[in-house]
Formats: C-alpha cells, structure tokens, sequence
C-alpha cells in the first residue's frame, strides 16, 4: 500500500484549499493509498535567510518535515494561488526542506523529496481557481525532483463551491479525487517496482 503525505500551502484554520486536500486524500485512500495530512501550521519557520541558516543551523520543524516526507511514498499538495503565484508559506516550506545538512552539509535536503511522486490542485474565491498558480508550482516542485502526475484540478469560487468540508458539485468532487487517485497509483507502482 502505497503512504502519502498531504499538505496545503495555507496555514488558515478554515482554508479552502485544506478543505480540497481532505477531498484529493479521500480520492487517494479510495484508490488504496494511506494518508497523513499534515498542517504546516504544526511546523513554524521563519523566512528563509542564509544569515539565519549559517547563525542557527536548519530549525528543528525541518528536521521533523524531511523525515515525515522520507517515510513516505509521495506527496498531495493543495497549493493556494496569492496573486497568480505560489503562496510564500508553501515556497518557503520547500526551500528549507531543500538546504543540505549534516556534518559539513554533506546530505542533500532534496533526499527526501527526489523521485516522490505528487499531486497538486489549487481552490481560490476567484474565477480562475488558483489554474495561473499551477503551472509555476508544478514547475517549482519538478525542480525540487519530485515527479508530478499529468491530472490537475482547481476549485473557482471556492467560498460557495464547498457544503461542509465536501465539494457540492459531483463532477469537480470527481476531478478533484481523481488527483489524489492517480498519485496513490502511480506512487504504488513506483513502490513495486523498488521492491
């Protein structure tokens, strides 16, 4: 069975898109993967700064990310869109995870990230859905090595698109979830041929 991790780049108690998240990881269960959902909120971090990094060392929350994400088999991601782009707390996030580290940085932050497989959908008020996020924070993720899955899907209207925590219209449920399913395939296959 293949385990995921699952996230949203917004630390906002009511976001929508922690509420696209929970559909995408109940379309990757269904397909028979398991699933964490972490909150980046439980993982404080300042901005990045090398000053800070070389004064400080990598903070402790890091430490905790890079092993939640090398016990896993992959990554669904609900990533906000702040005027077009990636959120600061998502990039952020990932540039930490990203430092080397050890005994004269001699590890790769990107060791627990390279070759996870992942998945990204986008929910926003706006028309548009978070869709001009995706594409740069698709690319930002394949650049940390993570290998993305073809499907995408966004929410537009987010504020009346959800009843509860669930999406009200069936079709978009359905695309939603069929994010998180094509990641619990793939990161399984991914998994089987390692074995």
């Amino acid at each position: 069975m293949a385990t995921l991790a699952a996230l949203a780049g917004s630390a906002r108690r009511d976001s929508f898109n922690k509420k696209a998240l929970n559909v995408m990881a109940r379309g990757a269960r269904d397909a028979g993967a398991q699933v964490t959902v972490i909150d980046l909120a439980d993982f404080p971090l300042p901005i990045y700064d090398g000053d800070c990094e070389a004064e400080l060392g990598i903070p402790e929350p890091v430490a905790r990310l890079r092993q939640i994400f090398a016990d896993h088999d992959g990554i669904l991601i609900a990533a906000p869109e702040y005027n077009g782009l990636i959120t600061p707390l998502l990039k952020n996030t990932f540039d930490w995870l990203s430092r080397p580290y050890g005994e004269r940085q001699a590890q790769s932050g990107l060791a627990c990230l390279r070759g996870k497989v992942a998945g990204v959908v986008s929910a926003s008020p706006g028309a548009f859905g978070g869709i001009r996020a995706l594409p740069i924070t698709r690319q930002y993720l394949a650049n940390l090595g993570l290998a993305l899955v073809a499907e995408q899907a966004v929410v537009s209207a987010a504020h009346t698109a959800f009843d509860g925590d669930d999406l009200r219209d069936e079709k978009l449920r359905a695309a939603v979830m069929t994010v998180g399913a094509a990641v619990a395939r793939l990161a399984e296959a991914v998994r089987t041929l390692h074995r």
